[in-house]
């Protein structure tokens, strides 16, 4: 990834303080920022701004996850630059540092702000993509809360069907993964166990391909399974159906195996469940099995800012006295 050389002078001149509301930094003082920053990056007494560029393009030309997901050692200069701690003269909140970091920024498609937790977030303008957030596992803000759970009640009230091609299927894309290839439930002969298969490239170049089993509700491994569930028993028969099935890439113009496949449940999977396929696979398959229930999928869902269902947001009362006209 590259910024126009103008936009990382305007940069760099925020980190070494020769724009507005930043704390000047002459070189000691330089070399000691990006030691915060945990960067080994030392100034040679060359023209300041020059050589904090040139330091930015380097982050800026590491690897990242997905596209337009900034290098997570980049966006790391930038939150350690905007600490509260670091405000001068009458911005205490920052506000006034913020427009000016984001002048550069969004000449780039790029915008910064402030999270609840006060934490600098990087977001592309087009797509919405935030950089570094897409752990699941991040306390979530309050407009992303009632996201999770307008979604959760989708998921309560979807068909199987809709939750593949309207949760998975675009879930997995914003993830990263390509070539997702639903098999549909019109023919059942043709899934040959699988709802989804998908390939994921690594930054080797190397290919994996991932194949997916899909159930609406709950899978557990009760005798009597509830309606709606479903048991685990009719999952190990389909997984190893899926690991022993090859599928044909068309873009590669042959047959592969699915290396790993992913058992998702728009409910809970029991810990008995996974205990039980756990013991019926042997151990070389048993690495190939990667679980996520309804818990993951909404925590990954609302992180990769994706946008709810159709049938998720809330129809608008458009004859309501609350909206102004």
């Amino acid at each position: 990834m590259q910024f126009k050389s103008r936009n990382l002078r305007a940069l760099a001149e925020c980190v070494i303080g020769d724009a507005a509301y930043f704390p000047y930094r002459s070189s000691k003082y330089i070399t000691e920022f990006f030691e915060d920053c945990d960067l080994p990056f030392v100034h040679d007494g060359s023209t300041r701004w020059a050589w904090a560029a040139d330091r930015l393009a380097e982050l800026l030309a590491e690897s990242s996850p997905r596209p337009y997901i900034l290098p997570r050692r980049f966006v790391h200069v930038f939150r350690v630059l905007m600490d509260r701690s670091e405000a001068v003269d009458d911005d205490l909140d920052r506000a006034k540092a913020l427009e000016t970091l984001n002048v550069p920024f969004k000449k780039e498609g790029y915008e910064a702000y402030f999270d609840d937790t006060e934490t600098l977030q990087i977001r592309h303008i087009a797509t919405r993509k935030i950089s570094e957030t897409s752990n699941p596992h991040r306390p979530l803000a309050p407009e992303e809360i009632k996201r999770r759970e307008q979604l959760a009640a989708y998921l309560d009230a979807c068909s199987e069907d809709q939750l593949i091609e309207e949760v998975l299927l675009p879930m997995f894309r914003q993830l990263g993964f390509h070539r997702i290839t639903a098999a549909g439930h019109a023919d059942k002969q043709l899934e040959y166990g699988k709802d989804i298969w998908m390939r994921y490239t690594l930054p080797t170049m190397h290919v994996i391909y991932f194949g997916i089993q899909a159930k609406k509700g709950k899978i557990d491994s009760s005798g009597a399974t509830k309606a709606g569930n479903a048991n685990v028993a009719e999952i190990h028969n389909q997984v190893v159906m899926m690991l022993g099935h090859e599928i044909f890439d068309p873009e590669l113009n042959r047959r592969v195996l699915v290396d790993h496949a992913f058992i998702v449940a728009g409910g809970e999977i029991t810990k008995q469940a996974r205990n039980w396929l756990g013991g019926k696979l042997d151990q070389s398959k048993r690495a190939q099995i990667l679980f996520m229930d309804r818990e993951d999928i909404l925590n990954l869902f609302i992180v990769t800012n994706m946008p709810l269902p159709p049938g998720a947001v809330p129809e608008v009362n458009w004859l309501s006295d609350d909206i102004p006209f």
